[in-house]
């Protein structure tokens, strides 16, 4: 083997890439390292840095109809680079103008149009369809028209429509119709089409009913196709009147209904519940044309099961009987689904029994919603032979069915099978969630098997049940109920022995207790949650707040407001209102009226009596009670009758802003009205007086600290401003 010539070496050795030869460029994924082998590294980005473009002055004889290089376009247009590169050079040449001009049209843009020789209706078409500006492509059009000898066509005028629908503009794409009038060009059926094809799909069936109405003025007849079309967007949309006085038109022409045209009207009708209207549309179905199938009597079983009308599915079925027309698989669930939901399972396992002798192929779907009737029934022996039925089918029953039989077996009070199909449920791998087993929990405490219980508990557990949330899920359904409340209270003294406990349980039995009036039972909870190793959050303070309230205690619910504040959360928006009247009674208006601020403040939405408190103290500042009427007219009329609230705020505010004889006069008209009783009345004056003395005292105080008498009033021993 001859001898191999020597690799020549290269010209310029520094020019290889290796970093000891020097810097190689840099690229994406192979950054330069500078300063070091690997410090400084710098890399390159996929979008290069566009140089600046300076625009020059545009020169009609140096423009290259085939160049890709646009001009910064507004990025909100719709046109795409591959829908420029469709255009024709002429085209381009004008969109290339509209774009220069930023889409604006004047002067500039008219003289590149007059270098044109002339601009044919196509282009016009074409220009008009790649424009997504309206107002542009509005001048642009009229531009054209009124050229020497020009005249619109059909597609210009077409897709001057499209243009305008584009942008939304679809009340001047109506008008489009008396332009071509205006223009010497009647509309055809094809404009008409365009116009409602554009409102059916933006379902706007009103706009579409009004096109119509314009075809009938201009004597433009619509075909059979366009007829329907209208009839259905009226139908879908429930303007059933309109679409059988268009469908009245359609037979006054002359026309012949196709299987579309009585497909769409029947539905239609089935939607609204006129069944009687709907089977004489069927019965002419038959006669003028053919015999609906099995898929037509599907879809109107379907439109039917959607509106809720089961009297109506079940004629449309006699009506399939009669035309000898066989159900599939899919009419049977659909129907068999509707009849179950609705309550009438008897019915739909009738029809369960049709398919099983029929042997048509029964969805599992069917079998589920069978047991959830005869479970919802009470019929829990015919849901189990359901579940073997399906079993021996050769199905694989689902979670929900299981979740159905599990109820029903509870509701009958055979926990011990109920908790044997639980075990079914983690053999078959189902993963069993806590609806499978809230029912067994339910029927274990209320037979009081609490160690059974608390086995289920520690099972629950080792499947990965967080137990703490599920007990807080399980006290909630409990006490959902009003007469199990003390059910609930006894099992958590049973679980807070073992263990099982959380503020969440607390908070939950402690809403139910206050609901119940069992005042003290909530107080000596919060006083257990407070002992314990749990901090009490602020549904717990709130909580305490109502009851505090309840039992008078007005000092501690304060304390627990308090202590809402310090850990810088919110009270619920009860204890607000229970707190704010809790200190209206004991007199303490001043502290009431922040407290509503505050709520006012916090909460997103507040209660209404607050807003209104307010507006009854921003009225006091007229000084007259007829401005305070009024707000309490409005606060009436929307049905919120006033209480303490109200009452400390016309106090507040006319002791503030007022007098006292205005705000008795307000007093009085709600005494007449029958809104506040003669006690109350002798009450709220004596609050009033003593509400004015307090401000006026505050006063006198605040002037004399003004003028620096304090001094000597001490000195004389007075203890005026100490107290």
């Amino acid at each position: 083997m001859p001898p191999q010539p020597p690799i020549p070496k290269p010209q310029n050795q520094t020019n290889k890439f290796y970093f000891f030869y020097g810097h190689r460029k840099p690229s994406q994924h192979r950054p330069t390292v500078r300063g070091g082998l690997f410090s400084n590294r710098q890399s390159i980005s996929l979008h290069k840095p566009s140089p600046p473009h300076n625009p020059q002055p545009f020169n009609l004889h140096h423009w290259d109809p085939t160049t890709t290089e646009t001009r910064n376009t507004n990025t909100n247009s719709g046109t795409t680079h591959t829908s420029l590169i469709r255009l024709s050079p002429i085209a381009r040449y004008i969109t290339d103008s509209f774009r220069k001009n930023q889409n604006r049209w004047g002067p500039p843009i008219v003289s590149d149009l007059n270098k044109l020789r002339r601009v044919t209706p196509d282009l016009v078409a074409e220009v008009l369809k790649s424009q997504p500006d309206p107002n542009l492509a509005s001048k642009f059009f009229h531009w054209a028209s009124k050229q020497k000898g020009f005249h619109h066509t059909f597609a210009s005028y077409n897709a001057f429509a499209y243009a305008l629908n584009r942008s939304n503009c679809f009340r001047s794409a109506d008008q489009l119709p008396e332009l071509m009038i205006s223009q010497n060009k009647p509309p055809t059926e094809k404009q008409f089409e365009i116009l409602i094809r554009f409102h059916s799909d933006a379902n706007r069936p009103l706009r579409v009913f009004y096109v119509y109405q314009k075809m009938k003025k201009f004597n433009v007849k619509p075909r059979v196709f366009l007829y329907n079309r209208i009839i259905d967007a009226l139908m879908k949309n429930g303007y059933v009147d309109l679409a059988v006085s268009v469908y009245d038109d359609f037979r006054n022409d002359g026309l012949v209904e196709e299987s579309v045209t009585f497909m769409v009207l029947i539905k239609g009708l089935c939607k609204v519940g006129r069944i009687d209207e709907m089977l004489k549309v069927l019965s002419k179905m038959r006669e003028n044309l053919c015999t609906p199938d099995v898929f037509a009597y599907t879809a109107m079983v379907r439109v039917l099961v959607e509106a809720r009308n089961l009297d109506g599915c079940l004629r449309v079925w006699e009506e399939m009987r009669r035309d000898n027309v066989e159900p599939d698989a899919m009419a049977y669930t659909t129907l068999v689904t509707a009849l179950c939901k609705g309550g009438r399972v008897e019915k739909g396992y009738e029809l369960f029994r049709e398919m099983k002798e029929k042997r048509c192929l029964i969805d599992r779907a069917i079998y589920g919603s069978l047991v959830e009737a005869f479970v919802a029934d009470g019929k829990v022996g015919f849901a189990c032979g359901l579940l073997k039925d399906l079993v021996d089918s050769g199905y694989r029953a689902d979670l929900g069915i299981y979740n159905s039989i599990i109820e029903g077996l509870c509701g009958v009070k055979q926990v011990d099978k109920a908790y044997k199909v639980f075990q079914v449920t983690v053999q078959e791998g189902l993963e069993p969630e806590f609806v499978t087993v809230n029912p067994v929990l339910v029927l274990y405490a209320e037979m009081r098997r609490m160690d059974e219980f608390c086995k289920l508990l520690t099972q629950m557990e080792k499947l990965g049940f967080c137990v703490i949330d599920d007990l807080s899920k399980f006290f909630a359904f409990v006490v959902g109920k009003e007469e199990r409340t003390m059910l609930a209270v006894e099992v958590f003294e049973d679980l807070k022995k073992r263990g099982y406990c959380s503020v969440s349980i607390y908070n939950i039995l402690m809403g139910a207790l206050h609901k119940k009036g069992e005042f003290k039972k909530v107080i000596s909870l919060f006083d257990e949650v407070k002992e314990s190793d749990f901090e009490p959050d602020s549904l717990t303070y709130s909580i305490a707040i109502e009851c505090f309230v309840e039992i008078g205690d007005i000092e501690k619910a304060c304390l627990c407001y308090n202590k809402i504040m310090e850990m810088s959360l919110v009270p619920s928006v009860a204890a607000y209102c229970a707190l704010a009247k809790g200190l209206c009674k004991t007199g303490d208006i001043d502290a009431a009226m922040m407290l509503v601020r505050n709520c006012l403040a916090n909460v997103t939405s507040g209660p209404m009596e607050f807003k209104y408190t307010l507006s009854v103290v921003h009225a006091c500042k007229s000084g007259g009670a007829e401005k305070v009427i009024e707000v309490l007219n409005e606060m009436m009329q929307q049905g919120c009758p006033p209480d303490e609230v109200i009452y400390s705020a016309i106090i507040s505010g006319m002791c503030k802003y007022g007098t006292i004889e205005e705000a008795r006069k307000v007093f009085l008209n709600l005494r007449d009205r029958k809104l506040l009783t003669e006690a109350n009345m002798i009450v709220y004056d004596e609050m009033l007086i003593e509400h004015m003395k307090k401000k006026t005292a505050d006063l006198v105080v605040s002037g004399l600290k003004f003028f620096g008498l304090e001094s000597k009033l001490k000195a004389k021993g007075s203890t005026l401003l100490s107290s």
